[in-house]
């Protein structure tokens, strides 16, 4: 990414920080624990996904490498072809925690709306990751914050890790970090499927 690519994301950064510090002041002063959908419990976030499902890394056609920064991603497209097993290679390189996470706008839009739930439960703190509230249940349910999905991955600052996904078809598809205000600051990718 040339120098100009990367200085056009720090006004992206500052409006990050500035909605997570929102959010985080709101989860302090804030009296409402509503559990009605807790992180791990989405059946419908969870589930498959019109464009592809989970892969087993043994089948993968290819490995892509994928490094998070504040707050991009390197690279910013990617192409897959239909009926690829991509085993996704993710490395967070920032100072906050960073999601990957595969999905339509609407899936990012809805997904969104956990990662805030989670960040107002202490379970995303900036730059760490509470993993012990993570794994509290947090309702008669039994549901917890735990981010387990398998077209995602969340990574504290200077950790890696992996998704294996089998792209089926093409549509809206999009790479993200649904951080709260990440993907409004502008990290965000798109997946074009041949």
């Amino acid at each position: 990414m040339s120098i100009r690519n990367r200085t056009h994301h720090w006004p992206s950064l500052v409006a990050a920080l500035a909605i997570f510090a929102a959010g985080n002041a709101f989860a302090a002063g804030s009296g409402d624990h509503h559990h009605g959908g807790m992180h791990g419990g989405q059946q419908a976030i969870a589930g498959p996904m019109s464009f592809g499902k989970p892969g087993k890394a043994a089948d993968a056609d290819r490995i892509i490498e994928i490094v998070m920064d504040d707050n991009y991603f390197e690279p910013e497209t990617l192409t897959v072809t239909a009926g690829e097993t991509i085993r996704f290679k993710v490395t967070n390189n920032g100072s906050l925690v960073h999601e990957f996470n595969l999905g339509t706008p609407d899936y990012h839009a809805a997904h969104q709306d956990e990662m805030m739930m989670m960040q107002q439960h202490g379970v995303l703190m900036g730059d760490h990751i509470n993993h012990d509230m993570m794994n509290t249940p947090m309702g008669d349910d039994g549901h917890t914050m735990k981010h387990d999905h398998p077209n995602s991955v969340l990574l504290e600052p200077g950790d890696s890790g992996e998704v294996v996904w089998t792209f089926t078809s093409g549509g809206d598809i999009e790479f993200a970090c649904n951080v709260p205000g990440h993907y409004a600051a502008g990290m965000v990718g798109t997946v074009d499927v041949e």
